[in-house]
């Protein structure tokens, strides 16, 4: 489109594989005649969206997903092997902690060549240094040499200088990630304020409260590849819940390992009947081995195990019903609906009649949709004062 300050099509990246004899010369040649790495590990693999001018986007992804290849790419740092990242207007990059910034240069002499080279000198800059030295906030560092400098007092001094230059397009690359929390509140403060001027954000992040805060649309890369491109909200919910399940596998060997031996009692099947308007209901069978009446567990967690509510029908008072030839059914209805979005697992657990011995587990997965920033897993009734 017309207006578009971004448009990636295509984007891919491959790095030579330099560790095996002659991979470095080949790599060496090839960069003599521009011709770009074939073979090799690939970062960034048929990456394709867009910027609009005054959108926000965020980039999600785990470590080594190729979030940074790419910014870098965008912020003209690396070329791509393959396809083309277009950029219009002026362009403020936040990439590696320090980047741009001489180490034996005090904090204004490093304010000072920087902004010359955004364009920004002279009277101009002279009349905005003091702006920027308030919004660093580094007290009588600023006249101190980088090197001598926390990560937190230079993502301090960059993130200030942006905003005296307020480009086109912000590119951020996990910069409220650094620092203390008073200064992440005056940046997401500032990104919100130059979002409402018109400005264009690109945003990476692995909080997702920041991401569905200062961005509408996201992009997930999973090894180099776009696995989803949609609203922030719904990509954020998406990605959480594959992190959460990815989390929930490690512990899957101690949960098997600690899971008592299937015998008198089972499940048979669980359904999940679910709607983010009128809540949850688990339909189930269960079997006895000795025809004696079960009792049933049913908890929800979310899809990382972390508890969020159980109970059982021996606890409720409740009596599965009888159906014949040892089979009985159940059907537990949660329609007071208070999880926020996120992945869950229903699990229902087979128990003696007693209700005190575990014999089977069953689980189901569901998505808890919905446009939330609210924290935590439910939703509690309350009111501002």
């Amino acid at each position: 489109m017309s207006d578009a300050l971004l448009a990636v099509r295509g984007v891919g990246k491959v790095f030579p594989r330099i560790g095996r004899r002659g991979a470095g010369v080949a790599a060496l040649a090839r960069l003599l005649v521009a011709k770009p790495a074939s073979e090799g590990f690939v970062a960034l693999d048929g990456i394709d969206f867009s910027v609009q001018r005054g959108e926000s986007l965020a980039l999600v992804g785990e470590n080594g997903a190729g979030k940074s290849t790419l910014l870098k790419i965008i912020a003209g740092v690396l070329q791509p092997t393959s396809g083309r990242a277009d950029r219009l207007g002026s362009v403020g990059a936040l990439l590696e902690l320090g980047a741009g910034f001489h180490p034996e240069y005090t904090g204004r002499e490093n304010l000072k060549l920087a902004a010359a080279l955004q364009g920004l000198s002279g009277h101009a800059f002279a009349a905005r240094l003091d702006d920027i030295i308030a919004f660093a906030d580094i007290g009588a560092h600023i006249d101190a040499p980088i090197k001598t400098y926390s990560s937190g007092m230079i993502v301090r001094l960059g993130f200030a200088l942006v905003t005296a230059l307020k480009p086109d397009l912000l590119i951020t690359d996990e910069v409220l990630a650094v620092g203390d929390e008073s200064f992440q509140n005056k940046c997401i403060a500032w990104m919100e304020r130059y979002l409402a001027d018109g400005g264009t954000l690109l945003l990476v992040s692995h909080s997702l409260y920041h991401v569905k805060k200062l961005t509408r649309r996201a992009v997930w890369l999973d090894h180099g590849r776009q696995r989803m491109i949609g609203a922030s909200h719904d990509v954020a919910v998406a990605y959480q819940a594959f992190h959460e399940a990815k989390q929930a596998s490690a512990k899957a060997a101690a949960v098997a390992s600690a899971s008592p031996a299937l015998g008198h009692y089972a499940v048979t099947d669980l359904h999940i009947e679910h709607s983010d308007e009128a809540g949850l209901r688990a339909r189930g069978r269960l079997h006895s081995r000795d025809g004696r009446r079960p009792h049933v567990a049913v908890g929800i967690v979310r899809i990382d195990g972390t508890p969020v509510y159980g109970t059982t029908s021996e606890i409720d008072g409740a009596a599965v019903a009888e159906l014949g030839d040892g089979a009985f059914e159940f059907v537990l209805a949660f329609s007071d609906w208070r999880l926020l979005p996120g992945g869950y697992r229903l699990r229902a657990h087979a128990l003696d009649p007693e209700g005190m011995r575990v014999y089977d587990t069953v689980e189901r997965d569901f998505t808890v949709g919905g446009d939330s920033r609210e924290l935590g897993m439910v939703r509690l009734p309350h009111r501002w004062m």
